[in-house]
């Protein structure tokens, strides 16, 4: 009999092709998403793939009594990956009740109704955020590197979260977790049927490029070409979307043996560090595209560099990215033209 898994913010960027990877390593999945950020349409776009359409839930994790009846219609399920969160720095900043509410909450509701629906393991969505900017002496970053001061409210929920998260099992509650904390999930699936769709002005690098690219944004601006790097632009390490999925397998894999620890914090990214410039470039390589694109002034609140030592997740996970650069630009620049001939 196949295992169920939860997956909150299923229809979301990571969250889609999480589904998608989960379903082909012979999960079954249950969607939970309020589509305040995606589209239900993601779903059809997994069925493409896989063949198997997932069972889908439209509930917001705040609504603790709606979540439960979730939890009680699908039982028993084995794990949940909790996705679901507001994610903009800068909308952060802006509204920092708003994200304290969203994205603490939810996950207070999801402990509480695991352990009051007996489902013994969760994989949370962290971030490299965590870090902050590290000393060079952290660098790459480990997982025992300090966790530095949140620059943002957002990347404070993430801190907050992780430490609910580890007093909860401290205080003996029967469940276990996997923190994973991604660096720069870009890319999209291969078959173009997901990607991801930020609403509005994308916040993201990959988006505005492959919207510059198409015409619909008039320049890229690169901010800041005066760091302490080899161009001068920041350093980022890109990890492509199916390689980050696969990488949520591996954990729900390990969390359900028996023999596992009751906590443990992965990165999940490639261990390189690539520079904004060096992105922008490897895209008009990959692509044959030429961008429009200039310099603009640093941007408040940006990390000069960070990339990840990933070797505990090559090791104990079993899982490594696999995927070039190139070829990651590609499939978000063939996940932007679907997009452009479906209007």
């Amino acid at each position: 009999m196949k295992k169920t898994i939860l997956v909150t913010g299923g229809t979301g960027f990571i969250g889609s092709h999480t589904t998608v990877e989960l379903q082909e390593a012979g999960y079954d999945v249950v969607i939970v998403d309020n589509l305040s950020n995606s589209n239900e349409n993601v779903i059809d776009g997994i069925e493409k793939i896989t063949g198997i359409r997932p069972a889908f839930e439209k509930v917001d994790c705040l609504d603790k009594d709606s979540l439960d009846k979730v939890f009680k219609k699908y039982s028993p399920i084995e794990g949940v990956i909790h996705f679901a969160a507001s994610k903009a720095v800068g909308e952060s900043v802006e509204k920092p009740l708003l994200y304290y509410r969203n994205n603490i909450v939810s996950l207070i509701n999801i402990l509480e109704l695991m352990v009051d629906n007996c489902v013994p393991a969760i994989i949370f969505s962290s971030s490299c955020t965590v870090y902050g900017q590290p000393d060079a002496e952290h660098l790459p970053v480990t997982e025992n590197a300090p966790i530095q001061k949140a620059l943002s409210p957002y990347g404070n929920t993430k801190q907050i979260n992780e430490e609910i998260i580890a007093d909860f099992i401290h205080s003996k509650a029967p469940l276990k977790s996997i923190i994973l904390r991604y660096f720069n999930p870009i890319g999209a699936h291969p078959s173009a049927h997901i990607g991801e769709l930020p609403n509005g002005v994308p916040m993201n690098l990959i988006p505005f490029v492959t919207q510059t690219a198409a015409g619909i944004r008039e320049q890229l601006k690169i901010f800041g070409n005066d760091y302490d790097t080899p161009d001068g632009t920041c350093i980022r390490d890109y990890i492509y979307v199916v390689d980050l999925a696969k990488a949520h397998v591996a954990a729900m894999n390990r969390v359900l043996q028996q023999d596992s620890p009751e906590l443990d914090y992965f990165n999940i990214g490639t261990g390189n560090g690539v520079s904004t410039l060096e992105v922008v470039n490897s895209f008009c390589e990959a692509t044959g595209v030429k961008l429009n694109w200039a310099f603009a002034p640093r941007r408040e609140g940006d990390i000069e560099k960070v990339w990840g030592n990933v070797d505990k997740a090559n090791k104990v996970l079993g899982w490594k990215a696999t995927t070039p650069l190139k070829t990651v630009l590609a499939t978000a620049w063939k996940w932007q033209q679907k997009l452009q001939s479906q209007q």
